[in-house]
């Protein structure tokens, strides 16, 4: 039997802790209980997700901040319904819900301040497509405006698939197709991001 307290304390990955996918403020404003009905489950998919993506990153660019991460099936559905940004829970991009028993899949909205800083003077957001896409194992990403927050999701079979809600927006590549981007051109979009996986704080 799992207390919230042990859930909450449960190290997902090098980086990452169950405690900060937890926090909701739907949850906490509407006083919907954002726990997880299936706790074993919503770990295993926790720890591939954080290991497979959110690892590299934040040993890539430094901190990662988890703007929105798991969410339970009851409190997902009252976002749904009251009109607060969340999918309907049987949506098949919803990567929200970690412990669905037939849907494997976990996922989280993050912002990357690195790159945020260098978006808000102008900085394609493309361009950290590209670096996930040719650096990442990821199933699906999706990108908005505010702070360049992207929905980072892990599946056990990756659907490789971009899109956003920032000019071009948009499908940028769709699942199973190959970019329209020469590989030289993709890399020279960020050939001055920090070395992979090479430092934990860039400059």
């Amino acid at each position: 039997m799992w207390s919230l307290e042990t859930l909450g304390r449960v190290r997902l990955s090098r980086h990452f802790w169950m405690r900060e996918f937890l926090y909701s403020e739907i949850g906490n404003i509407h006083r919907v209980p954002n726990i997880p009905d299936l706790p074993d489950l919503a770990v295993e998919r926790g720890r591939a997700f954080c290991e497979t993506l959110l690892d590299p990153l934040e040993e890539t660019f430094g901190r990662v901040f988890v703007r929105s991460g798991y969410r339970s099936a009851e409190l997902n559905a009252f976002g749904n319904a009251h009109g607060l940004n969340c999918a309907r829970n049987d949506y098949p991009l919803e990567c929200h819900i970690w412990d669905l028993p037939d849907v494997p899949v976990a996922g989280a909205s993050v912002v990357i301040p690195w790159f945020a800083d260098r978006y808000a003077q102008g900085r394609d957001w493309r361009d950290l497509a590209w670096w996930i896409h040719d650096h990442l194992d990821y199933s699906e990403i999706w990108f908005f405006p505010r702070l360049c927050a992207f929905n980072l999701v892990w599946r056990p079979v990756p659907q490789r698939r971009i899109d956003s809600y920032i000019a071009p927006r948009g499908t940028l590549l769709r699942s199973g197709a190959e970019p329209d981007e020469h590989p030289e051109r993709r890399r020279a979009r960020y050939a001055d991001f920090p070395p992979f996986r090479g430092i934990s704080n860039p400059a």
